[in-house]
């Protein structure tokens, strides 16, 4: 497998401490002409739905690169480290889940493999930091071209650990589904693709509240709730000058109706 000139980060690590840039340089000890794109340090807390959420809606639209994951909240336990080699790049994270909805994103799963080569490593392991001293340093040596066969041993795809599908249900005149993310605007996106809403017509109700389809949140009227497909082509919901979470009152993993009315 050839060289990657870039390394994305995603991570639950926030950017008070200085857990980010320890990746940073753990990745420039290696690999100093290699760049780097933080996709986000800031996915709440041990949420893995949320940082594989993100990171599957970003990595298509980046230059083809090495995706670290770090939403890791069973580090130090026997949950494995691996690799995913995609068309379209490769994954370095946990095997919680974290990882898999990106490498569909990335063309599928071609190998997996787990990162046990102890050359790799960045000195002695921190049972608690191993975004640092594991992922990042594997990352960092696939960028410059090591092969994946070098990372350890070859992992069945059917074993890697798979978050649950999201709900998403349809009938005549109405759509349920579970909300995936609340960005920081407080729009909700949905796990329902957006070419679902042609079923729908133009005046809804979504979860008791009024709200009908537009495509901008200019064709509401301040205030007014609209439903709409989002960037990612999904379906979302969102408040002109206001935050549709507030109004709808949920988060991640409730369920939404939409209906028409």
């Amino acid at each position: 497998m050839g060289g990657y000139g870039w390394i994305s980060l995603t991570t639950d690590y926030g950017t008070f401490d200085g857990f980010a840039a320890a990746c940073h340089g753990a990745i420039a000890r290696i690999a100093p002409d290699v760049r780097v794109i933080d996709i986000t340090h800031h996915v709440p807390p041990a949420d893995v739905a949320r940082g594989a959420a993100v990171l599957a809606q970003t990595a298509p639209h980046l230059p083809a690169a090495v995706h670290v994951g770090v939403v890791d909240p069973g580090v130090g336990s026997d949950r494995r480290g691996i690799a995913i080699g995609t068309p379209g790049g490769v994954l370095i994270g946990p095997d919680n889940g974290l990882l898999v909805w990106a490498a569909e994103a990335l063309g599928g799963i071609d190998t997996v493999v787990e990162l046990t080569n102890k050359d790799w490593l960045l000195g002695d392991v921190s049972r608690t930091f191993h975004g640092r001293d594991v992922f990042s340093p594997a990352a960092a040596r696939i960028a410059l071209g090591a092969p994946l066969s070098e990372a350890g041993p070859a992992v069945d795809p059917a074993t890697v650990v798979r978050l649950p599908d999201p709900v998403v249900a349809v009938g005549d005149g109405w759509i349920e589904a579970e909300v995936i993310t609340v960005d920081r605007f407080g729009n909700v996106q949905l796990a329902a693709g957006g070419a679902m809403l042609s079923g729908l017509g133009p005046e809804l109700v979504v979860g008791g509240v009024k709200a009908r389809r537009a495509q901008t949140f200019a064709d509401a009227q301040p205030g007014e709730l609209i439903v709409y497909e989002d960037s990612a082509r999904r379906v979302a919901i969102a408040v002109n000058g206001g935050r549709a979470v507030v109004v709808l009152s949920v988060r991640p993993g409730d369920i939404v109706r939409l209906a028409e009315r």
